[in-house]
């Protein structure tokens, strides 16, 4: 029931909309998720917070550290940490020009577990990339953690890099939850299934 209430708020907040959306790779989904509004609605970025808080409880993950995959990650990453005393890190989007020239911001020992914080997994890029900067500077990386898995590759690429993908669910199940309270038509809903199946294009 939680997740279902998750998901009608982010749909509440135009987080999740159904539609036709054109993507980055110029192709077009019949559903479009955008969690980096999550953080302007305060109730909202707190029940997704709780959320990651009780996935990583349930499935036991261990770290020393926290970093947020940028940018929609920081914030979030910013706010589990806070919640679990831990101490943060953050990527920058390209090395500095002065100073250290680092990518990676904040302090970490060697050999220390950072886990992984983003908002959406799709094809994992962002997040095998996250890892390697970490294991540059000496860090371990065994666990990833996400509000929402497009289940589009991410899950299975991390595999081969070490790296266990946690999310509170995945964007069928999210739009699933959607459809069953009505808040989805049944025909947006089997666009999305066929869309999802591999079975049409938008």
């Amino acid at each position: 029931m939680e997740r279902r209430t998750l998901a009608q708020a982010l749909m509440d907040c135009g987080c999740v909309r159904v539609g036709r959306y054109k993507l980055s790779s110029g192709g077009f989904s019949p559903y479009y998720i955008d969690l980096r509004m999550v953080p302007s609605f305060p109730q909202l970025f707190r029940r997704v917070v709780r959320a990651y808080l009780v996935l990583l409880e349930r499935e036991e993950v261990e770290f020393e550290r926290v970093l947020g995959v940028p940018t929609a990650g920081i914030p979030l990453g910013v706010m589990l940490a806070h919640e679990l005393g831990k101490p943060f890190l953050y990527l920058r989007t390209e090395s500095k020009e002065h100073g250290t020239e680092r990518l990676l911001e904040g302090e970490l020992g060697k050999g220390e577990r950072v886990l992984l914080v983003d908002d959406v997994a799709t094809t994992g890029g962002s997040l095998r990339r996250a890892a390697g900067v970490v294991r540059g500077e000496g860090g371990r990386v065994e666990a990833a953690a996400v509000l929402v898995d497009r289940e589009q590759g991410a899950r299975e690429l991390l595999e081969k890099e070490g790296v266990r993908l946690f999310s509170v669910m995945t964007a069928r199940e999210l739009l699933q939850e959607l459809y069953t309270c009505g808040r989805i038509t049944e025909q947006s809903y089997r666009e999305i299934v066929e869309y999802m199946e591999g079975r049409t294009h938008v």
